[in-house]
């Protein structure tokens, strides 16, 4: 067990979507540490998602990729739907006098927690700065669910919270680079087609939203906290409630309706709020 009676505690975006969606498996996972391995399948998602990302920062920062591009056909694919796609994120004019920063790390402290988020990408001029992430996975989740995800809030919050930009002036976009009707032909690249990029654009109304939720959230995590030192668990969500049936942790929970099967491990470990995060 993990010793929550440190003076700073550190919360990612993926941390919240947990303590939002059911504070036991927060306990669960973060402070007993008892998340499960993946299969292999879900583990070789998970290391071909990584292998794109190390491609992009270390593109980014100038240095060979082509080793990254011969040991795998498919990021060579996604690689040339990309430059496709969005050529004046790839191949930015020399002349734009603008600020890029891959895995872009910042922090903001509230109270006893120190929020935490990396950017895969941050470009940014005089006036204006947009957050870039790329997601490896096939399908693009809901705009609207997306929209409501921690990680769209928490990412333009703290960037708005530790600059000098105006919420209005920050903006984020996903590039989803795999698509659902990938080809194993190099000739015949459908995913260049299919490629999905959703855009935020920042308010200031969102971010005084943002700062109002996150405030409430904070503060039930400390009080959850309090009790869990004193033997108290997190609370629960309801008997019955749909993620249990995708979460490994419902036997523990005496949940009955878990589906002992690979759709529970999938689901849990592609869902966006796992996707390349940083283990805090």
């Amino acid at each position: 067990m993990v010793d929550t009676q440190t003076s700073l505690l550190r919360i990612s975006q993926g941390q919240l979507n947990i303590i939002e969606r059911c504070p036991r498996q927060f306990q669960h996972t973060y402070l007993e540490q008892l998340a499960s391995l993946a299969n292999p399948e879900q583990q070789e998602k998970q290391n071909l998602g990584s292998r794109f990302h190390l491609l992009m920062q270390q593109r980014e920062m100038g240095l060979p990729i082509d080793s990254l591009l011969q040991e795998d056909e498919e990021i060579q694919q996604w690689m040339v739907a990309f430059a496709q796609a969005a050529p004046e994120i790839v191949y930015p004019s020399p002349d734009e006098q603008t600020f890029r920063h891959s895995e872009h790390y910042r922090t903001l402290q509230v109270d006893n927690y120190l929020l935490t988020v990396i950017y895969d990408l941050l470009i940014a001029d005089a006036s204006h700065a947009q957050i870039l992430d790329w997601k490896t996975y096939p399908k693009p989740p809901n705009k609207r669910q997306l929209q409501n995800n921690w990680q769209t809030r928490l990412y333009m919050y703290v960037l708005a919270e530790t600059s000098e930009y105006l919420p209005e002036n920050i903006s984020m976009t996903y590039w989803f680079v795999q698509s659902e009707a990938k080809s194993k032909n190099m000739k015949n690249m459908k995913n260049i087609k299919n490629m999905k990029n959703i855009k935020f654009n920042y308010t200031s109304h969102q971010h005084e939203q943002t700062r109002k939720k996150l405030k409430k959230f904070l503060n039930q995590l400390t009080n959850y906290l309090t009790n869990y030192e004193k033997g108290k668990p997190f609370p629960q969500v309801q008997e019955g409630s749909k993620h249990c049936d995708y979460c490994q942790y419902a036997p523990r929970c005496q949940r009955h309706n878990f589906r002992e099967t690979e759709l529970a491990t999938e689901t849990f470990l592609v869902s966006i709020d796992n996707i390349q995060e940083v283990s805090l």
